[in-house]
């Protein structure tokens, strides 16, 4: 189905969510005809999405809309649950999922429960869906619609589960940055430094350079815990490891996507300030593991903010040398660190996928920190 008939048909003139390579062809669409405006807004993470579509039907009486991958469903519960359900302020809003991890369908570990449960949490949360297909006609879109507008003159909610392949736009949008150095690089230069030392990196592409990097040098990949899910989380993990190994350096690679949709971990890590971590987040101001969409982040002053929360170190590098000097620098202190790298946008083309499962990882990395 083509993405400009669905907008079309919907018929909604504010759009806000998370971007998901599932949802390409709608995230492309979106920033081809709105940009970054009063029409569309790329949230932090997805219950900040339902709260900005909220704060639209306030302002307005008219339907939002707001996209995600189904992975985002953990994140709207409390919104959609506590704030939008007729029960209490009877918003209503369009939700459009991108559903990865479909039962039958072929997909990367971390979206293999999440498929499974994806249309179940909908009907728990009160939201009645209609799946989207590639053989789904415009006219079985427009009767849901009339269904869904019933709803929502009730205060409900309803949502698009689109499955792969079934939205199409023919438009091409191009993201870029100015910056230099590519990620691949810098992670390369990031594993030099920290040697031996675990490392827990974020989920998407980021993960899938280090391991490939790992498998080239020749090295065990029981040094990394590669969060292949939980975007958001990887500084939280890491902050946990670090307080039961205060004798090891815990290395983190974060992306700024993933800072911003949890960015009270910062608070948390300033808080607890382990002295046996290096924080390093590289910004290429992009969700670019899924497509490459903007973030806020290269509007946003990483380093003031992780001063701000307790970090006793924060510094930003745009080159390899400054990236160098400032690594060398955290591995030899003993205090929490933050390096923000500003990156380019981009990867390899025949950029692979690890080879070994989850709870391989897992295994391997729990095995390495007990020796």
């Amino acid at each position: 189905m083509k993405v400009e008939k669905l907008i079309e048909q919907i018929g909604a003139d504010f759009f806000t969510g998370v971007p998901d390579s599932q949802l390409k062809a709608l995230c492309n669409y979106l920033m081809a005809a709105y940009g970054i405006s009063e029409h569309h807004v790329i949230a932090a993470n997805e219950g900040n999405a339902a709260a900005l579509a909220a704060g639209y039907h306030l302002a307005t009486g008219k339907v939002p809309v707001v996209y995600m991958q189904n992975s985002g469903e953990g994140n709207i519960i409390n919104p959609v649950a506590s704030l939008l359900n007729d029960k209490v302020y009877g918003i209503p809003c369009l939700f459009i999922v991108g559903w990865r991890g479909e039962p039958g369908i072929h997909d990367e570990p971390q979206h293999i429960y999440q498929g499974e449960v994806t249309v179940k949490l909908l009907d728990d949360m009160d939201i009645a869906s209609f799946v989207i297909g590639k053989d789904t006609t415009e006219e079985e879109v427009q009767a849901k619609l009339s269904e869904y507008r019933q709803l929502w003159a009730r205060g409900k909610q309803c949502a698009f589960v689109i499955r792969k392949g079934a939205l199409e736009y023919d438009g091409k949008v191009k993201y870029e940055n100015a910056n230099a150095m590519r990620r691949e690089d810098i992670i390369r230069h990031i594993t030099a430094v920290s040697g031996t030392d675990p490392i827990v990196s974020t989920t998407g592409k980021a993960s899938r350079e280090l391991f490939e990097i790992r498998q080239a040098n020749g090295q065990p990949h029981g040094y990394d815990f590669l969060t292949v899910g939980s975007m958001g989380h990887s500084s939280s993990i890491a902050l946990g490891i670090a307080l039961r190994k205060p004798e090891k350096k815990i290395w983190i690679i974060d992306g700024d996507g993933a800072v911003l949709m949890h960015m009270g971990s910062m608070a948390v890590m300033g808080a607890n300030s382990p002295k046996n971590v290096v924080h390093v987040v590289i910004n290429n101001g992009a969700h670019e593991t899924v497509g490459g969409m903007p973030t806020v982040a290269s509007k946003v002053d990483l380093v003031q903010i992780a001063k701000g929360c307790g970090y006793p170190n924060a510094v930003s590098v745009a080159s390899f040398e400054a990236l160098d000097e400032a690594l060398q620098a955290a591995k030899a202190r003993d205090e929490l660190s933050l390096i923000e790298v500003k990156c380019a946008i981009g990867a390899r083309d025949d950029l692979g996928r690890p080879t070994t499962t989850a709870k391989e990882n897992k295994e391997n990395f729990m095995a390495y920190l007990g020796q």
